[in-house]
């Protein structure tokens, strides 16, 4: 089934329930289901006399708005793969895009959304065998098509090169219904959305849309006109990063938000984001587990206020895990200090990897989805996150990561951004160096503050040994850190 296909019930349902509901600056611009659905049929029908054919890739550049989501939509109802492109990217860029993603086609918002074709995409014949140094990158056109492809997009890149994740429209299905097992969203809700829509659309806009919901679409992420908006249109939930909930909390006015559940997603919570927020608004940032190839497998609702930086508890549909050095699962309840790969088994996940051709089938085997992150459990059987495998710093056989150093080094007021990595030591094998990115509303902080303030709250082996005063960090097309 085409994933276009299922928004169709709540159109025939509640042809004029609000499907959009659009910032105007002080007035509201509303859009049902049966009106967006008519613009996307109209849209998709002009796609395919353009010459779009089912299971080709094409790349969407357009604003965050109606128009995107009108556009995406009727690239799937065409039968095309959609392929976000953030629209922010420089010419260079979106070739750079096009030639990884072997795009056949563009529909950019300064193009009116007509379909632009490109040069004929090379393919294979065969699949590339997982782990093949020596093999050319290479895609299996047919293999691709067979799929069904819905939807393609490229992992951050933090840690290693981007891949490019597909997901097919019984994948999509499959994960939003599990997905919702936890957020429980329905036509009764009105989500304030925040986030860049080239970089999340599957298990957020979809979602919504899929469950009959008022997606609520703000003129700016500035906290006076987010407030203003979401307060009028009676917003009930909400989907944003701990960077919007931070402008947010920083709202002095008496502004309210009238949620039943705020969702923290893209990169950790932070507690005194948290903190703050819950001061201010008088309810918990709930933190949810997104990954691309997965879906959203774990969220924080029960125990949002208690534990505000924990990942929270599997949703049911999913089987988390940790697997230890040796490839056992860690039965007993660990520790920060005691923590394993997060392994996920469930529905939805990914099918394959573009280029070169990797069908999920030739990695998913027992351990499921191996995320790369390090994770553990508490008595409660909640899930925390310790940090990434590769940002993990063996100091004379003691262990620690990268991202416990910068949360700690985050807390100085001297300090605006911060990244922590190890560096080869011939004694000790390896050790803690932390760049710092000064707040450039006070004093570039001092080696030996920052070194008692690590003090304060670290062992002396998770002290960096060295400090590193930079202008800034280096950070993937998504905005996340370059490990």
């Amino acid at each position: 089934m085409n994933v276009v296909d299922t928004l169709r019930r709540h159109a025939e349902a509640r042809p004029e329930h609000p499907a959009l509901c659009v910032d105007r600056g002080g007035s509201s611009e509303t859009i049902g289901y049966a009106a967006l659905l008519e613009r996307v049929d109209a849209r998709a029908a002009a796609l395919r006399d353009e010459g779009l054919s089912r299971g080709e890739r094409c790349g969407l550049v357009a604003r965050p708005g109606p128009a995107f989501i009108e556009t995406a939509l009727a690239i799937l109802e065409a039968g095309g793969c959609l392929v976000p492109v953030p629209d922010d990217a420089g010419d260079e860029a979106r070739t750079r895009f096009a030639t990884q993603a072997k795009l056949h086609a563009w529909c950019r918002e300064s193009e009116a959304f007509r379909l632009e074709r490109l040069p004929e995409v090379e393919s294979s014949s065969s699949a590339v065998e997982p782990g093949s140094s020596e093999a050319e990158p290479s895609i299996d056109e047919a293999a691709f098509r067979a799929l069904d492809p819905a939807y393609l997009r490229f992992t951050s890149g933090t840690t290693s090169t981007r891949k490019g994740v597909i997901l097919s429209h019984a994948r999509i299905l499959e994960r939003l219904d599990a997905a919702n097992a936890g957020l429980e969203i329905g036509p009764q809700d009105r989500v304030l959305w925040l986030l860049p829509m080239a970089h999340h659309f599957v298990v957020s806009i979809l979602l919504y849309l899929r469950s009959g919901a008022t997606v609520l679409l703000p003129q700016s992420a500035l906290a006076k006109p987010v407030l203003a908006f979401a307060g009028r249109e009676r917003a009930t939930v909400s989907y944003a990063s701990p960077y919007h909930y931070h402008l947010l909390s920083k709202d002095a006015s008496d502004a309210r938000l009238p949620l039943r559940l705020a969702v923290s997603t893209a990169e950790g919570l932070r507690a005194e984001v948290a903190e703050r927020f819950q001061a201010r608004f008088g309810f918990p940032l709930s933190q949810a587990l997104g990954i691309i190839e997965v879906g959203l497998p774990v969220l924080n609702r029960d125990e949002a206020a208690t534990k505000p930086t924990a990942l929270g508890k599997p949703l049911p549909a999913y089987d988390v895990w940790l697997r230890d050095d040796e490839g056992k699962r860690i039965q007993a309840p660990g520790a920060p200090d005691r923590t394993g790969e997060v392994c996920i088994r469930g529905p939805g996940l990914f099918d394959a990897y573009l280029d070169p051709w990797t069908p999920s089938a030739s990695l998913l085997g027992e351990d499921g989805f191996r995320t790369g992150d390090q994770g553990w459990f508490d008595a409660d059987g909640t899930l925390h996150l310790a940090g990434r495998r590769h940002n993990r710093i063996n100091m004379a056989g003691m262990k620690f990561f990268s991202e416990e150093v910068e949360s700690v080094l985050l807390a100085h007021p001297a300090v605006q951004e911060c990244r922590v990595f190890a560096r080869t030591h011939p004694q000790l094998g390896e050790i803690p160096v932390a760049e710092i990115v000064a707040d450039p509303a006070g004093d570039a902080p001092d080696r030996a503050d920052l070194t008692r303030h690590c003090r304060r709250s670290l062992p002396s082996y998770k002290v960096p040994r060295e400090f590193r005063v930079v202008d800034a960090l280096a950070r993937t097309a998504t905005g996340k850190l370059q490990r």
